[in-house]
C-alpha cells in the first residue's frame, strides 16, 4: 500500500489502482453555504405547511420563551442531521452543494460511504461549533475525523467503481 503524507491532499492508494484529491476548503465552504440554504428554505416550507395544518405547534415553534426556544433549537439540530444524513445517504455521498461543486464524501480507502456513516455524519454536522473544526489546511471537519471520511473532488479524483465518477 503506497500512500502519501497525510498533509498532502493527494493520496494514491494500490499502486495507481485509484487515488483520490481531497476538495479544497472553498468549495467545502461552497458546499456548506448551498446546504444550509437549501436546508432553510426546506425549513420554511416545512414552517408554512405546520401553521397550516396546526397553528398551534407553530407559535410553540417560534416562542420567545426560553423551554420552547431550546427546544425548536434541538428540534432545528435534529432537522438538519437528519437531512444532511438523508441526502449524502440517498445520494451516495453528496448533497446539492456537493452535485454543484462535483465533490463526494468517501470513506478514507475511497469506498462509497454506507447510509450508518451517512447519518453518523449528518449528526456530526449538529454538533455546537463543528463548522469552526473545518478551519485549516486541509479542511478536516469533525465530521469527516470522526467518521474517517473525507471529500474528494471527483474532478481530479479516479474512485473505485464507474457509477461514482458519472
Amino acid at each position: 500500500m503506497n500512500q502519501e503524507s497525510t498533509t498532502s491532499p493527494e493520496f494514491s492508494l494500490f499502486e495507481n489502482d485509484f487515488s483520490y484529491m481531497r476538495a479544497s476548503t472553498g468549495k467545502r465552504l461552497l458546499n456548506y453555504i448551498i446546504d444550509v440554504i437549501v436546508f432553510y428554505v426546506l425549513i420554511f416550507i416545512l414552517a408554512f405547511l405546520l401553521a397550516a395544518l396546526s397553528p398551534q405547534i407553530a407559535a410553540f415553534l417560534i416562542s420567545d420563551d426560553p423551554g420552547p426556544s431550546l427546544l425548536s433549537t434541538l428540534f432545528y439540530l435534529a432537522l438538519y442531521a437528519l437531512y444532511m444524513g438523508s441526502a449524502e445517504s440517498l445520494l451516495k455521498g453528496k448533497t446539492l452543494g456537493k452535485y454543484l461543486t462535483r465533490t463526494r464524501a468517501v470513506n478514507l480507502d475511497g469506498s462509497p460511504i454506507s447510509t450508518r456513516t451517512a447519518f453518523l455524519r449528518g449528526f456530526s454536522r449538529a454538533t455546537p461549533f463543528c463548522a469552526f473544526s473545518a478551519l485549516g489546511s486541509p479542511c478536516d471537519p469533525w465530521q469527516d475525523r470522526w467518521t474517517k471520511t473525507l471529500v474528494v473532488d471527483e474532478q481530479q479524483s479516479n474512485l473505485p467503481g464507474s457509477d461514482l465518477n458519472a
